[in-house]
């Protein structure tokens, strides 16, 4: 499938292998895991088998890649990665405000393996290169943030990064490649928690990353020490999964600009966090690198007891986890950030009455009525 295709098509089509045997017009589900070595050595935790291969060339041509590794889990993808790229010594500048889950692993793993890293404001980009040292190597960076959607100038870091000659990598999981692909932008490695919008129904796990053929390789290298391989009927429904992505998020979208307004008109919420917003300080930049929308994601603070508002809500449901076809919604300090101290929190802006709304594909009239029952 030639990537000048709309992604619309690339969703559908590429990667698909189709049934050579009988002419289904789907990839049938490969479940071995014993393969006969003579033609050649396929094995899944070498993530060559047809299953992975098809998830992982779909996943390719949506980002603009020339390769793709397909993971069992987001964290898989991103540690896998980050470990590759770097060793005893190393330094890395990473986003300060990162999903908990990897601002919890790189304060946690990386002293442990004599990784150095410093964590910076990322709105302004030139934090990122007052930060870069002799033993530098990666800049990370996440946008739109979880929990707070702030947006980073992904263009300005990428030539950051070039120009020192480092890897660049971002967790584009909030914007999904359908909003958002960072290698154009000139990012080296585009990380997504595949279990988010790639999935999109809330039934499976995966992770991604995807980049050039030469740094592809080098994280298969690591990859396969790791094991982080999900299995074949996993890919069979990222695979399926994936070819309504785009109609999908083209949902969500629409969905969660017209909740995020509803929000900012509702005396009885504080603040609300959508890069749609014309008011969101970071409005310009994603207009100028999310294409194809601003996302699903809508954060937002209520005036007063966010327990009580959450125990009324009857179509959106509290979850963890996000990017489903059904909205769901959850109390950041008890979930994506449960594991980050109280003063960590609060240097990243994240109050206790802050709540992640994911926004799904229902009605957003129904959505707006659910809320507005549940304030009262």
């Amino acid at each position: 499938m030639k990537k000048s295709a709309s992604k619309s098509t690339l969703a559908v089509h590429a990667g698909t292998r189709g049934d050579t045997l009988y002419g289904g017009r789907v990839t049938p589900v490969y479940p071995a895991a014993a393969y006969d070595y003579e033609q050649e050595v396929r094995y899944p935790r070498y993530f060559n088998t047809p299953n992975l291969m098809a998830v992982a060339a779909k996943m390719a041509a949506l980002e603009n890649g020339e390769g793709a590794l397909v993971f069992s889990t987001g964290m898989a993808a991103i540690m896998t990665s980050l470990f590759a790229m770097v060793k005893t010594g190393d330094h890395v500048v990473l986003q300060q405000d990162l999903y908990g889950g990897t601002h919890h692993a790189v304060v946690n793993e990386f002293h442990r393996f004599g990784i150095l890293y410093t964590l910076v404001d990322a709105s302004d980009p030139k934090n990122f290169e007052k930060a870069i040292t002799k033993n530098t190597r990666v800049i990370y960076i996440e946008t739109p943030s979880n929990p707070l959607l702030k947006i980073t100038d992904i263009a300005a870091v990428a030539r950051i990064a070039s120009q020192h000659k480092l890897v660049s990598m971002i967790d584009n999981t909030f914007a999904s490649p359908v909003n958002q692909n960072p290698i154009d932008l000139g990012i080296d490695v585009v990380l997504h928690s595949g279990t988010k919008y790639i999935g999109g129904h809330g039934d499976l796990m995966c992770g991604v990353a995807v980049s050039s053929k030469e740094i592809i390789s080098q994280i298969k290298g690591s990859a396969m020490h790791f094991g982080g391989t999900p299995d074949a009927h996993t890919c069979s429904l990222i695979e399926r999964s994936l070819k309504t992505i785009v109609v999908r998020v083209k949902q969500q979208n629409e969905n969660a600009m017209t909740l995020a307004k509803f929000l900012s008109s509702d005396s009885r919420i504080h603040r609300v966090y959508y890069p749609g917003l014309k008011s969101h300080p970071g409005h310009a930049i994603a207009k100028k690198q999310m294409t194809g929308g601003f996302g699903g994601m809508v954060s937002f603070e209520v005036k007063k007891n966010p327990d009580r508002f959450l125990d009324k809500l009857k179509i959106i449901q509290r979850a963890v986890s996000l990017g489903g076809v059904d909205s769901t919604i959850c109390s950041s300090v008890r979930t994506s950030h449960a594991k980050l101290t109280p003063a960590e929190r609060k240097k990243a802006g994240i109050s206790d009455n802050l709540l992640r709304f994911s926004v799904g594909i229902e009605d957003a009239e129904d959505l707006i009525k659910d809320i507005q029952q549940a304030l009262l």
